[in-house]
């Protein structure tokens, strides 16, 4: 591990490092950088190029100014060995910087800091965990995700269950109750909202000042080892959201940290996050890409994540992005040059050590081939969060069904573009907080045509291509929007609607995850079939979808207004005997239907250009999904 590969570092070796890390291409920097334990002590190590001088000042020395850091002049490095350092003393750097102010720093490699609303650096060294999870890490290699379900769990960490005290749940507490539960309700993946540390509640964890560190708040270091480990062994990948593109600004942390802009861009329009009251990184600058690549890395490979959802992929693309003034590019464009680098050269750098991961990128323009490979001119992310999909579907949900039929293409529009990326369907936590309404409030009507659109919203999202996400909260239905300070609704439970949809989706996970037709030729259009949209008068929609095998398919049928429609005749590709497989209208999920329809035989009755067809009643406002169950003209496969 990173203490025993310190001791065998010879001088030259860490000289080569730190040459590494200032060209760009250290992407194991914490390495180098930070506290590191080494044969007498411990090594303090912190890149502030400007600054005049540099103490360590921590538990160790009685936060007195004697361990005075020396500056190698090539690379802007400052490092001290402080025989006297003991794991879990508290320490900060007390930076004089350029104009010769004196501020104390955290340090930016620091792997563990004080419980907030304290802010020091801990000592601490890299854990040597002895990893079990290797059937999962082997599993992973052996199939293209590309290939295999994907349905993930988002979960913000401190506000999906709390205490009756209203404390949160630590990391070890989770793992007793959230794996066990995303295991018995069939997602794939959990992902969780940013764990680094952040010094505000309110910002989600979107506003990070220490990098390298789980938020004190959950745990420790070895606390999330355990749960990915055990995650993993439980069947269930685990992906964090992480935030290269902008950090806290508060003053105890990156921001200005030598007294001159050193993180953060030099021109204050471009340093300055308005929208979000952060500070943008340089990500033009050789430091920085160290820094960020060996962050996703440390993540990566220290806790064995399955991917990283990359937030706020936009800000890196254009130089106007933001609120406020901003200065074009010399021919008068606005993409962010060094942006589009950056991220190229971090998805070539990872997916060159880990082929298997999942990138995905939270991007929400219209900017071409994110998940193309970069020697194809793309981002090089292997998923994006379709945005549009998701905005274009809830605005049409949220509708009165009466005007539905006039606004049809706002369903059918993302079938123009459906493969032009390898896309995920999100109904993320942006959704169901500052006023926007729960997901199942979203829905039109009462409380009965409420659960009925949520269940048809949710079965049109597993139906259409593209791997899937759903925020916690949505599963059961809670009525009451996303509050990050507050545990989750679950007393909602007792309530037989919510208790009947907390069933469906169980049930609608699993059949996602048995039917290879939704998921195993998942980004191909030999995967989709579209048989009638453009019935916007009767606001229905029917399509296929399609497997491997030409025996795997399902037939998708969609009612989207609260009208029952009788003698529904949808072609089908063989003739033979089709059967119902999932109603969103049974009673066992919150509907009237107490049987399905039974076996449907074919007749020869042409009908969206196939010479078999079935006929059967559409429920008001639901999916009725039909499988073959025998067919002729097939040779078994």
């Amino acid at each position: 591990m990173r203490d025993e590969i310190i001791a065998k570092q010879t001088s030259l070796e860490y000289e080569k490092s730190k040459y590494l890390f200032n060209i760009g291409e250290n992407y194991d920097s914490y390495l180098t950088l930070g506290c590191i334990k080494v044969e007498n002590g411990f090594r303090f190590a912190v890149w502030a190029p400007n600054a005049k001088e540099i103490f360590t000042v921590g538990d160790f020395n009685q936060w007195q100014e004697e361990a005075v850091m020396e500056k190698d002049p090539k690379t802007g490095i400052w490092e001290i060995t402080i025989p006297e350092a003991r794991e879990g003393d508290h320490y900060k750097y007390k930076v004089v910087q350029a104009d010769g102010t004196a501020n104390y720093k955290i340090d930016p490699f620091a792997l563990a800091f004080e419980v907030r609303p304290k802010d020091a650096s801990v000592v601490k060294a890299l854990p040597d965990k002895r990893w079990s999870d290797g059937m999962w890490m082997a599993n992973r290699k052996r199939r293209a995700i590309y290939e295999r379900a994907l349905n993930i769990y988002e979960v913000h960490l401190s506000s999906w269950k709390q205490h009756p005290d209203g404390s949160w749940y630590t990391i070890k507490q989770l793992q007793e109750e959230l794996i066990p539960y995303v295991k018995e309700m069939g997602y794939t993946h959990i992902e969780f909202l940013p764990l680094m540390e952040h010094p505000l509640d309110a910002s989600w964890g979107y506003q990070v000042t220490g990098f390298y560190a789980i938020s004190s708040k959950f745990g420790t270091m070895e606390d999330f080892q355990d749960f990915v480990e055990a995650a993993h062994k439980a069947n269930i990948g685990v992906i964090m959201d992480w935030v290269p593109g902008h950090f806290n600004r508060n003053d105890y942390a990156l921001a200005y940290f030598d007294g001159t802009p050193q993180f953060e861009y030099e021109e204050t329009n471009r340093a300055d996050n308005n929208r979000w009251g952060t500070l943008n990184f340089d990500i033009g600058k050789n430091e920085v890409h160290s820094f960020l690549i060996s962050n996703a890395l440390f993540w990566i490979e220290q806790f064995h994540l399955d991917g990283l959802r990359v937030d706020a992929v936009s800000n890196m693309l254009y130089l106007d992005y933001d609120l406020g003034e901003w200065t074009p590019n010399e021919d008068g464009t606005n993409h962010n040059r060094e942006g589009v680098r950056f991220i190229q050269k971090m998805n070539k750098t990872i997916f060159g050590r880990h082929p298997d991961l999942l990138m995905m990128a939270e991007e929400s323009t219209a900017w071409s081939k994110v998940t193309h490979p970069v020697h194809e001119g793309g981002l090089g992310f292997n998923y994006k969060w379709n945005m549009g999909w998701m905005n274009d579907t809830l605005k049409f949900f949220e509708m009165d069904p009466i005007n539905r039929k006039n606004s049809f293409n706002l369903i059918t529009f993302s079938f123009m573009y459906m493969f032009n990326e390898n896309f995920v369907l999100p109904i993320s936590h942006d959704e169901v907080v500052h006023g926007k309404k729960s997901l199942m409030h979203k829905m039109y009507g009462d409380r009965y045509n409420q659960f009925a659109g949520l269940r048809t919203i949710e079965t049109f999202k597993i139906m259409h291509p593209g791997k899937k996400l759903q925020f916690m909260g949505s599963e059961y239905g809670q009525f009451l929007e996303w509050k990050y300070n507050e545990g989750l609704e679950w007393k909602d439970l007792e309530d037989p609607q919510n208790k009947s949809h907390h069933e469906f989706t169980k049930q609608l996970n699993q059949f996602y995850k048995e039917e290879k037709a939704l998921w195993e030729i998942d980004h191909h259009a030999e995967g989709f079939e579209i048989l009638d949209a453009s019935n916007n008068e009767e606001t229905v929609l029917f399509f296929i979808r399609k497997g491997k095998k030409t025996r795997d398919f399902l037939i998708v049928l969609c009612n989207f207004v609260p009208v029952e429609r009788h003698s529904v005749r949808v072609g089908v590709p063989f003739k033979g005997q089709y059967e119902e497989v999932w109603n969103t209208e049974s009673k066992a999920f919150g509907g009237t239907w107490t049987k399905g329809q039974g076996v449907m035989k074919s007749d020869p009755v042409k009908k969206h250009g196939y010479g078999q067809s079935v006929s059967l009643i559409l429920p008001s406002l639901s999916v009725v999904v039909l499988k073959p169950k025998r067919i002729y003209g097939v040779p078994k496969q």
